[in-house]
């Protein structure tokens, strides 16, 4: 067993009433790659957090290469050559990436001469770790899988030996998060030590050297990644045995309650990313949309939705044609039966600063059911939103809780308990499952379809390949905006990959 790189000792946290993380005791060993698993809001964040600075422990100790430290704040911890890449990107997106490499570390006043000493340290780090980036490149025009090298490059830059990775392939395409998982075994190879936070069981199996598992603010296990199984490292992190894959019955399709008819869409730039796209979605279907993330699955899901324009075709919602200011007006779509779970649950899904209770209704504040004649109920607003919490598990069970301070996770189950309480004749839905851990994806995969088998129309878009084969009855398959084949449930990965990156549409092409 190596020497530790890390110690936790008796770490305890809480915040008011709710206890995030109570006695734990960790070891990590170095140049290993460790895993940390847990359900959502299980307190792996918050224990990560801790080490780096962002919160103070109420109670325990921290060791780093086997002596007692104090880190106050992140800069701390970059002393200790701690390093953190936090599931959601801390960079200035109008900066360039050599600008927010040095943020906070210019080297001096003379920042010309600093920027060509970080300029050479930059391209050596590339170099070294298969880091390769433009440095030039301003961070809002790099795809996410660019902008998260980034942020490992200003951790490597700062010096950092022991790199955390919150959630690292929430946001990645699979062959994004494979050129990721070369970079930390190059990084492993280097002597570092990597903490890998996750809830994809798969990675960490493929990956990790060892791993623990939390489970209500606790750390219950700590075992040898070649000695565990995914089924056991689930069942430690719910506390029961876990179905990892869908549990259904055959599809009895009923009459086409979504018909999209030569949809076009273009972006902010011009670029036309749903290129005359064609398709059905009948009642008691799911139908899922395979696809490389960037190839106009996004549009298609925001066209519908009433979120981004169409530049030509048309959508017809239960035997209606819609006309062009009812497409423009998710409110008006809402009313006739289609409800939409976006991708971005952050930027489109929820407004973080409000209340549960308060999310739980947006979009649906004026049905007759929260309203007091003009003004809203609390009361039925709020029982309402426990309710929901009760019926998805949303913990922690506080509709007064501001949405922010929920997991991503629940974060998702606010949005998700939402909508489909809604009854919706239609659901679209984008990455359902995106951050949430096996527990909480057993249960919205359930209650998917379990909308499908009530007679609903569910269109899904996700990028875990997995996710589209278990759950959708037909799967349609884009490429560079648009539906290159479609495939029934049985599909093979192979196949559908082959789809995906638009093999056969080229060697038909030829």
């Amino acid at each position: 067993m190596a020497e530790p790189a890390i110690e936790l000792v008796g770490i305890s946290k809480s915040f008011g009433p709710v206890r995030a993380n109570h006695d734990i005791h960790l070891k990590v060993s170095r140049g290993t790659i460790h895993g940390i698993v847990g359900e959502n809001g299980a307190g792996k964040s918050t224990l990560m957090s801790i080490l780096y600075g962002f919160y103070q422990a109420d109670s325990g100790e921290i060791r780093v290469g086997g002596k007692p430290v104090v880190i106050h704040s992140p800069n701390d911890a970059i002393a200790q050559g701690i390093g953190m890449v936090h599931q959601h990107f801390m960079l200035v997106e109008n900066f360039t990436v050599l600008e927010n490499v040095m943020l906070g570390a210019e080297g001096g006043a003379l920042l010309k001469r600093g920027t060509a000493a970080a300029r050479a340290e930059l391209k050596r780090i590339e170099r070294e770790y298969g880091l390769e980036v433009d440095a030039d490149a301003v961070i809002e025009e790099l795809p996410v899988g660019l902008q998260q090298r980034v942020e490992i490059l200003k951790a490597l830059y700062r010096g950092a030996d022991i790199l955390i990775l919150d959630e690292p392939t929430g946001v990645l395409t699979p062959s994004e998060a494979d050129h990721l998982f070369r970079i930390l075994g190059k990084l492993k190879e280097e002597g570092k030590t990597v903490i890998l936070i996750t809830h994809k069981l798969r990675e960490i199996m493929a990956i990790t050297d060892s791993v623990s598992v939390m489970r209500r603010g606790e750390m219950v296990a700590t075992l040898k990644t070649s000695e565990t199984s995914m089924p056991q490292l689930a069942e430690l992190m719910v506390g029961r045995s876990v179905l990892l894959r869908v549990d259904k019955a055959s599809a009895s399709p009923g009459k086409v309650l979504l018909s999209v008819r030569g949809l076009t869409v273009k972006d902010s730039r011009g670029v036309t990313m749903v290129d005359n796209v064609s398709f059905d979605v009948r009642a008691g279907e799911i139908v899922g949309v395979a696809g490389v993330a960037g190839n106009g699955q996004s549009e298609l899901l925001e066209a519908i939705g009433g979120i981004r324009k169409a530049i030509a075709g048309e959508i017809v919602l239960n035997g209606e044609t819609l006309d062009e200011a009812t497409r423009r007006d998710p409110a008006a779509l809402r009313r006739k039966g289609l409800a939409h779970v976006p991708e971005d649950r952050h930027h489109m899904g929820l407004v973080l600063p409000f209340e549960e209770n308060e999310n739980a209704i947006l979009g649906y504040q004026n049905d007759p059911k929260y309203l007091s004649g003009p003004l809203l109920d609390l009361d039925a607003i709020r029982a309402d939103a426990r309710e929901k919490i009760r019926k998805y598990d949303i913990r922690p069970d506080n509709c007064r809780l501001r949405t922010a301070n929920f997991s991503g996770g629940n974060q998702q189950k606010i949005v998700l308990s939402r909508e489909m309480e809604q009854d919706p004749d239609v659901l679209i839905v984008g990455q359902p499952t995106r951050g949430v851990d096996v527990g909480a994806i057993e249960f919205i995969h359930r209650r998917l379809v379990a909308m499908r088998d009530a007679g609903k129309a569910v269109l899904l878009v996700s990028v875990e390949l997995d996710e589209i084969r278990s759950l959708s009855d037909r799967i349609l398959v884009m490429f560079a905006g648009r539906i290159v084949g479609e495939r029934g449930a049985g599909a093979t990965e192979q196949e559908l990959g082959l789809l995906m990156a638009g093999v056969e549409q080229r060697e038909a092409a030829e």
